[in-house]
């Protein structure tokens, strides 16, 4: 293999992080390795899901770390790494494992941003990440990666 396939693949994006709620406005997220996504639905057991437009909040690791927030923190249901998830355009599909979403909406922080922590709504003004719906069903897991499609 050139050198030039193996940058390509050290460079492609992948699922960091793969959150559920398990009930509405309990502010709790669990972490899974991989989970199901149904399409429209969103991910199986999670609470949050609000078909159709928003399923599934995508967020990119790099923006999560620039404002010193963990994973699963602003309630994202899939952490990217190796991505900036807010340049993906609505209608963009995207590949994760075997399912396919479709993004839908930007997520625009809420209040319940300052409640994690003062002044973080306004921090994660462009970097909440993508709303999607699930276009094709299938098992997504910690370590796939992305295609855009």
């Amino acid at each position: 293999m050139n050198s030039g396939v193996l940058d390509r693949l050290e460079d492609m994006a992948k699922i960091a992080g793969v959150w559920t709620s398990p009930a509405r406005k309990s502010g709790r997220m669990d972490e899974h390795d991989r989970v199901w996504a149904i399409a429209g639905q969103g991910l199986e057991g999670c609470a949050h899901a609000h078909p159709p437009k928003r399923e599934v909040l995508f967020a990119s690791l790099e923006h999560l770390q620039s404002v010193g927030v963990e994973p699963g923190a602003i309630r994202e249901n899939l952490t990217v790494e190796g991505d900036d998830v807010e340049k993906w355009p609505v209608g963009q599909q995207v590949r994760v494992g075997e399912a396919v979403f479709e993004i839908t909406m930007v997520c625009d922080p809420c209040h319940r941003m300052d409640e994690l922590r003062q002044g973080l709504r306004a921090e994660l003004e462009g970097k909440r990440g993508m709303l999607a719906k699930v276009v094709e069903g299938g098992e997504v897991a910690v370590g796939d990666e992305i295609e855009l499609l």
